[in-house]
């Protein structure tokens, strides 16, 4: 049993983080990341398996509130266009279903930026400046938490609880909040942490760290679920132990584990032999899903006919 590190955490919330850690090296909850509305990746894996993943993804970017529309090209608005209303699908979905549902965020930067500017390289924002009080960029990071607040919070008033995992992949300086170093992601984080808990009270929030360098580890007070991302450069039939113990050993042994993004879903035979305690795994989108590219129509058959994964409908 983990409680969770909000202390008002709803009760939905608190079963969800017990659910997480009792299930943890005794099964591995399947996850898949939905990029567009039609969740045409959900509709692929359950006409290859048959299932469903018990874990969905949905991405938020398209409710930043600084997406330059006038200086963007055509694969940036694409995404954008392909990717609004996904809260109005995340939240029917919850409600129809018994899944976890988890929110990624590529956050346009609060000012400036062009085309996808949650890259660092389109964009000057300086993520140190949001720490020193009255800079412009610290009102503006503030003014888009607001925002986004408000969006959490409709979860929150229908009683679904979230796994939310702001600034991921610190441990690279390819987006804007984690191109000064993961120590200054992790600061962002502890500051929409106290925002979004003792201002907004959005207490239907799990928190996830993304991050498996230890200096930018938030700490135990702030992180219910520690997690890395993995994409091998090839595939090897493996359970990702080495990734999980280098993991724990950067942030902490008290918390849950999960794969919170991967392109080659981990050897379920495996993992059934190890029990290597990832509570759950989320495949990305698109290609990394569909096809015979990362995925094979085996693998998925394998992870998603086993006892030992837990697909949608299944506790």
């Amino acid at each position: 049993m983990q409680n969770p590190v909000n202390a008002n955490a709803t009760p939905k919330a608190r079963e969800l983080l017990n659910y997480l850690s009792d299930i943890a090296g005794k099964a591995i909850i399947t996850g898949q990341h939905t990029q567009t509305n039609p969740m045409e990746e959900i509709s692929y894996i359950k006409e290859v398996t048959g299932r469903e993943p018990k874990l969905r993804g949905f991405e938020l970017l398209a409710y930043s509130p600084n997406i330059n529309y006038e200086n963007a090209d055509e694969a940036c608005l694409t995404e954008v266009y392909e990717n609004r209303d996904t809260l109005q699908t995340a939240m029917k979905w919850a409600k129809e279903s018994d899944g976890i549902v988890t929110f990624t965020f590529h956050w346009f930067s609060p000012i400036g930026g062009h085309d996808k500017s949650f890259y660092a390289e389109n964009t000057d924002f300086d993520a140190t400046k949001v720490l020193v009080e009255g800079t412009k960029e610290r009102e503006a990071f503030f003014h888009d938490m607001d925002v986004i607040a408000g969006y959490l919070a409709t979860f929150r008033d229908a009683n679904i609880p979230i796994l939310w995992r702001p600034f991921h992949e610190s441990y690279g300086t390819w987006f804007w909040w984690g191109a000064k170093g993961p120590a200054v992601a992790g600061e962002l984080y502890k500051l929409m942490y106290h925002y979004y808990v003792d201002v907004h009270h959005l207490d239907h929030l799990l928190w996830v760290w993304n991050c498996h360098l230890p200096e930018g580890y938030p700490g135990d007070a702030y992180v219910d679920v520690i997690s890395t991302d993995i994409y091998p450069t090839e595939y090897a039939a493996t359970d990702y132990q080495k990734e999980y113990l280098e993991l724990t050993a950067a942030t902490s042994k008290n918390k849950v584990a999960a794969i919170a993004e991967v392109s080659y879903i981990p050897d379920i035979h495996i993992l059934e032999q190890s029990h290597t305690p990832w509570a759950y795994y989320m495949t990305w989108s698109k290609e990394f899903c569909i096809g015979e590219q990362y995925n094979s129509t085996v693998k998925l058959q394998e992870m998603y006919q086993s006892e030992y994964s837990v697909k949608e409908g299944e506790r």
